[in-house]
């Protein structure tokens, strides 16, 4: 998610209090026993040379892949579904964010919604340390639960085994990424780096311990190389994460720069470093990437995402790409969005390459 600075608008010790109070398992919603989710594993494994692998990498290409905001409504499903019908295709990997409220709006992994976009998608639930303020992390304002009170257990019974649960019932493998972008948490008081890892560990052996293993797990980070000696201190290891990720942009004037950089600029300095100096040996997620518009010349926008197919085939860790489809603050310069014009159709046509045209499997 686009970082923007966190206000704390209460005592922690206050949000706590409500994020423990929200956090028993949620009433029936339809789903399996005790409201958790119907076990969505159909089919048979995939077979074949271009057969997705157990870490949910595809071979012969990469997962196609997006954030979508909320509806009005409420409804995730509606907006995924209306946005596909634009770029005109099915996405592959649907991209949620879910804050540790324990609350079913936002705090409980695998919403009815994500269930049902699941039954044919790969899901990516980034799952945050932290309460948000309002609905959705509607203004980015949210209070800390703290990575080291993560990693000691305080809040294994209450707000994390409820979610294990969740997870391990659903049955599918899905992506999960706890506290992406974590280099720009530090900063926002989250904590230390080693307690990072040490919360980072904690949560994917406790998943373990409860038998769910259908987690793919993915570390995320910014890609800034200004935090580059942080983002190394940050790194689990290679025996705790499955996928490795960034988040890197062409903001252009959204933040006030003339250096309009194209998709290759603004993905390959830090790829290469991660590979350099995180590890070589894992798959690589764009976990997020957008670019801002250039209001003297529209169709820029249209040539960066059309030259996503022939850049990322020489960047041959990268196996999932996830646009992220939302504006952030900042006005018409900072519409990140291709719902229209040239950045949708650079964006479709980019879409149609065989390279993101690879079968989804069901377990």
């Amino acid at each position: 998610m686009n970082r923007r600075p966190a206000v704390l608008l209460a005592a922690l010790a206050v949000a706590t209090a409500t994020a423990l109070g929200a956090c028993a398992p949620a009433g029936d919603d339809g789903g399996g026993p005790h409201g958790l989710p119907r076990n969505a594993a159909s089919g048979q494994p995939q077979t074949g040379r271009c057969a997705t692998d157990e870490l949910l990498v595809a071979p012969c290409g990469a997962w196609w892949g997006a954030y979508v905001p909320y509806g009005a409504d409420g409804s995730l499903a509606g907006p995924v579904r209306a946005f596909e019908k634009k770029i005109g295709r099915r996405l592959d990997l649907v991209y949620t964010y879910h804050d540790m409220s324990g609350k079913p709006l936002d705090g409980e992994l695998l919403t009815p919604d994500e269930q049902e976009l699941g039954r044919d998608r790969l899901l990516m639930l980034a799952w945050e340390s932290t309460v948000w303020t309002k609905p959705h992390h509607e203004d980015y304002t949210e209070t800390q639960l703290g990575w080291k009170d993560i990693a000691s257990g305080k809040y294994d019974r209450s707000l994390v085994d409820p979610q294990i649960e969740r997870v391990k019932a659903y049955g599918k493998r899905v992506f999960l990424s706890f506290d992406q972008e974590a280099d720009a948490r530090v900063k926002e008081g989250a904590g230390t780096p080693e307690e990072y890892v040490a919360a980072y560990r904690h949560l994917r052996e406790r998943f373990e311990e409860r038998g769910a293993d259908n987690v793919v797990w993915v570390w995320t980070v910014s890609g800034y190389l200004g935090s580059a000696d942080l983002m190394k201190r940050l790194y689990p290891g290679d025996d705790q994460v499955d996928w490795i990720a960034m988040d890197q942009y062409n903001y252009y004037a959204c933040h006030d720069t003339t250096d309009w950089k194209d998709f290759d600029r603004s993905q390959r300095p830090s790829y290469d470093w991660l590979l350099e100096n995180i590890s070589d040996e894992k798959p690589v997620m764009l976990a997020e990437f957008a670019t801002a518009p250039d209001a003297r010349d529209p169709a820029r926008r249209r040539d960066w995402y059309a030259r996503i197919p022939e850049v990322v085939r020489t960047l041959p860790k990268v196996r999932a790409l996830v646009l992220w489809n939302r504006s952030v603050p900042g006005g018409e310069k900072c519409d990140l969005t291709v719902d229209s014009g040239p950045a949708l159709e650079g964006y479709r046509e980019a879409g149609r390459d065989g390279w993101f045209t690879q079968r989804v499997p069901t377990r």
